[in-house]
């Protein structure tokens, strides 16, 4: 394993490639990277989207150390099950961690972890479109990391928030992990284009095609009495 590098934490490969001494485990790292993006508040940084398209391109590398079939269709299903189950699990842990101590949030000071702007703005995206608010904010930075947190603060009926929770974690995860898998296969067949050879291109564009929703919400400006 290479020497550590802080610019490595937003560098979605890094996870994927991800080693100690030749044992891979970038599989392993990749899981709980979704899961502590929905479960754990600190866990906004991550590169969720990106890195669940890069799984897609580098799929065999990723599920080949858990069980491999020799069936490209297979193996990024199993891959994108794995990753919607660590979603699933990780909104769970969100919701519950919201529901024991969410009022505690509320009232807690600003850190490099945590940012009460972005909890804020998340109640308020999530007041606006109720139980949808899972499923769009899955695609959300940011605010999936806050949505079941949310959820759990306004005390969501569980039955509803837990359908809601599995059909936006497998939407989320078979959507870019599927569009990673065969855009890549489609341009190198047929315009010889690896798109391995273009990750970072790869990235910033997920990264500004993701983000730019998150910065029109956090730079809206909130409506005076007056004007509303």
């Amino acid at each position: 394993m290479n020497s550590f590098d802080w610019k490595n934490l937003i560098d979605p490969l890094f996870y994927i490639h991800f080693d100690v001494n030749g044992i891979k485990l970038g599989i392993y790292i990749v899981l709980f990277i979704v899961f502590a993006e929905t479960g754990l508040f600190a866990g906004f940084f991550l590169p969720g989207d990106s890195l669940l398209f890069l799984a897609g391109i580098y799929n065999r590398e990723l599920i080949e150390n858990i069980l491999f079939i020799d069936n490209g269709f297979i193996n990024v299903t199993l891959l994108s099950t794995l990753v919607a189950v660590a979603g699933i699990l990780g909104n769970i842990v969100g919701y519950w961690f919201g529901a024991k101590s969410g009022h505690y949030l509320y009232n807690k000071e600003d850190s490099f972890w945590f940012k009460k702007k972005y909890l804020v703005q998340s109640k308020d995206f999530f007041e606006r479109h109720g139980g949808r608010a899972i499923i769009f904010a899955r695609f959300l930075p940011i605010f999936r990391t806050f949505a079941p947190i949310v959820a759990g603060i306004v005390t969501m009926e569980k039955k509803k928030f837990m359908f809601y929770n599995i059909v936006s974690s497998f939407v989320w995860s078979f959507t870019l992990i599927f569009a990673g898998h065969y855009l890549y296969g489609f341009l190198l067949n047929n315009y010889q284009i690896d798109l391995k050879e273009h990750i970072e291109v790869i990235v910033i564009v997920l990264v500004l095609l993701t983000l730019f929703p998150v910065i029109l919400k956090l730079a809206k400006k909130p409506k005076t009495p007056t004007e509303e």
